[in-house]
């Protein structure tokens, strides 16, 4: 699996950008915003079609400064997550890269917690082969559970969908299995 210099060049800008927002976190905790986990993870395709898409990436976690007390131990926290990986299928492969918001719901007597959010998505190629997902923006809406299941440690469960949100035509879309680990500060 070869990236064009391109790809490469795409990647490299990418990967400053994520690792200047997550550095910058760290450094400045400013106001509530927190650098809360970072880690990999990786799935394949859900639907059983002829398609075999699979992602691998890397991401952080950013806890913002909005969360919400809901008594007797339930807890809502907003976060901002950043991605950076890799898209493909039978050899045609692409850089990914996401920004976007999203909702975690945890109760303090359970080392498990809920989360949803969608992010603009950016495909390095929205070709692969025969298969077109109309446009390089894309939109990515996930929903997961996420198990804590040592100091610091995290792993987790999602299922994503990926389309460009009837932009462009075809639009038709990649639903994903993902795993992850992570690492929680």
């Amino acid at each position: 699996m070869l990236f064009s210099k391109q790809a490469y060049r795409r990647i490299g800008v990418a990967g400053w950008v994520v690792a200047g927002l997550l550095a910058g976190a760290v450094a400045g905790r400013a106001e509530g915003f927190s650098l809360e986990s970072v880690g990999v993870r990786g799935g394949f395709q859900a639907d059983h079609s002829d398609r075999d898409f699979g992602q691998v990436e890397g991401f952080g976690n950013l806890n913002l400064p909005w969360g919400w007390d809901l008594g007797k131990g339930w807890h809502v926290q907003s976060r901002l997550d950043l991605s950076l990986g890799w898209l493909g299928e039978r050899g045609n492969d692409a850089v990914i890269g996401t920004v976007g918001p999203s909702l975690i719901l945890s109760w303090a007597r359970l080392p498990l917690s809920l989360e949803g959010g969608v992010s603009p998505t950016l495909l390095s190629r929205h070709e692969f082969g025969p298969e077109d997902f109309g446009m390089d923006l894309q939109f990515t809406s996930h929903l997961g559970v996420n198990w804590d299941f040592a100091p610091h440690w995290r792993v987790g469960y999602r299922f994503q969908h990926m389309s460009n949100g009837g932009l462009s035509t075809p639009n038709p879309g990649l639903n994903l299995h993902i795993f992850a680990l992570s690492y929680r500060f």
